[in-house]
């Protein structure tokens, strides 16, 4: 037997859906002002090109990374659910119209849409009134082919452009792209980041971040520019420095006494030791930044430097002292009010825009529920939550419990399990105008013939299933 190479697999039932998550997604963007702000503020010279934008976000959320992945929106059942899908060959006309002024339209909208989403979904960003984060870096996307525009070879020897993203976060919420900028493959990292800080922090403010924001980066970006940026945006910052000549001199003026020994809940993996780490010292000194500029644009702040023992002290540096070659030294320069520790613990979460960054690469749609098979689901009135009835074990019979996920968090809490006598299969799920009861179908004693609509309180300390339709009556299909 052998395989043949001319299988061409093509999704065409006309009552299937292969992305049934896309509805309520675009839903949500609707009421966050997508479709609206798109027709508003584009200026580009096409015909319906809000819709046809629209149709890019779609198909970019179904999975779609290239135009021709955009005829997605076109396979199976999909024209039930979603209305105003353009051809790939159209969607792909209208993209070369676009020059840099339409890309900074896009900008616009996306920073305004983020607002409306923080309008809609309340706890989108949870704790940002107090304090948020902006989190700065850039990563190189492989492509392949030789007439690509802005195609180079950049930091990463890989031949790509370059995607420089700054992301909004708070101490309870999951991060969010803030603002983004696609640049030739071989640009400096840090190039253009302060206009990129500057415009993020706008944003954070325009969705609520009322309280205080924070610019972090890495020391790709410890650059005048960004630190100016963020002062001028009385946002404070917190960026890597280069173990520069005067940067050393200060680590070294630092008297033993002033370091503190602190413990990492969880071990860290040193990338440069090869090893993982519970344990390291921090302290902090006075420090002016770029002093080889004008005096008006030097910079004074804090130096907060964490050190770890070296394991081969002859891997230091050749001329560096007994200092150096004993402990590896990370620092970083700030204008926050938070003690030593408290800087450094906030500084090393920088790493969440490198999780970001992973899921950007990897794909669209994710996963978000541990089970293989979720009978039926239904989002609350404010698209802020979602309810639904996974099923559990390998084999019949199966069990069903419902749970009530935060769209925000992607937490979730399960509330009540089925019953022999009352079994959860296949239904939708319906929501109480206020959201304090969710309703939907189940069997009695596992008989088809015997499904009732049923009720359960979400607002009680053991929530139960309420039985509303009598069960002792046949199914109906009214």
């Amino acid at each position: 037997m052998q395989a043949l190479h001319t299988i061409d697999a093509k999704f065409d039932d006309a009552n299937l859906i292969g992305s049934a998550g896309l509805v309520p997604v675009m839903r949500l963007a609707e009421r966050a002002g997508l479709q609206q702000l798109l027709a508003e503020r584009l200026s580009v010279s096409s015909p319906n090109a809000a819709v046809k934008a629209g149709c890019v976000v779609a198909g970019m959320v179904a999975g779609a990374d290239s135009i021709d992945d955009l005829d997605v929106l076109r396979h199976g059942g999909m024209a039930k659910v979603v209305s105003g899908v353009r051809a790939p060959s159209t969607v792909g006309t209208f993209l070369r119209t676009f020059t840099f002024g339409h890309v900074r339209q896009l900008d616009a909208v996306s920073s305004q849409v983020l607002a409306g989403l923080a309008g809609v979904v309340p706890r989108l960003l949870a704790g940002s009134e107090a304090m948020a984060f902006v989190d700065i870096d850039d990563t190189i996307r492989e492509v392949h082919g030789y007439k690509k525009q802005g195609v180079a070879y950049g930091y990463s020897g890989v031949k790509g452009l370059n995607a420089q993203l700054a992301v909004l976060s708070s101490p309870t919420c999951a991060p969010v792209i803030a603002a983004s900028r696609l640049r030739k493959g071989n640009t400096v990292s840090g190039q253009g980041a302060a206009n990129l800080a500057a415009a993020a922090i706008a944003t954070a403010r325009r969705a609520g971040a009322c309280g205080q924001v924070m610019v972090r980066a890495d020391s790709g970006y410890y650059r005048r520019d960004l630190i100016t940026a963020a002062r001028k945006a009385k946002a404070w910052f917190s960026v890597t420095v280069r173990m520069s000549s005067a940067v050393t001199r200060a680590i070294a003026a630092i008297p033993e006494e002033a370091w503190t020994t602190i413990k990492y809940p969880r071990a860290i993996w040193d990338q440069d030791e090869q090893r993982w780490i519970s344990e390291a010292q921090v302290a902090e000194t006075s420090f002016t930044a770029f002093t080889s500029a004008r005096k008006d644009e030097q910079v004074p702040c804090r130096l907060v430097v964490r050190r770890v023992e070296r394991l081969n002290k002859a891997a230091a540096a050749a001329g560096q002292g007994e200092l150096f070659a004993s402990w590896r030294h990370h620092g970083f320069v700030t204008n926050s009010r938070l003690t030593t520790v408290a800087a450094d613990e906030t500084h090393r979460d920088h790493a969440i825009v490198e999780q970001v960054i992973a899921e950007l690469k990897s794909g669209a749609l994710k996963q978000v529920t541990t089970h293989d098979y979720v009978y039926g689901l239904g989002f609350s009135a404010d698209d802020t939550q979602v309810a639904y009835l996974p099923r559990s074990g390998t084999r019949a019979p199966f069990r069903s419990c419902l749970r009530v996920m935060d769209v925000a968090t992607r937490s979730s809490r399960e509330l009540v399990c089925d019953t022999q006598a009352l079994r959860f299969t296949w239904s939708d799920i319906r929501w109480s105008p206020d959201n304090s009861e969710v309703y939907f179908q189940a069997q009695v004693d596992g008989d088809r013939n015997r499904v009732q609509l049923v009720a359960v309180d979400l607002t009680a300390t053991k929530p139960a299933v309420r039985v509303l339709t009598d069960p002792r009556q046949q199914r109906t299909d009214a």
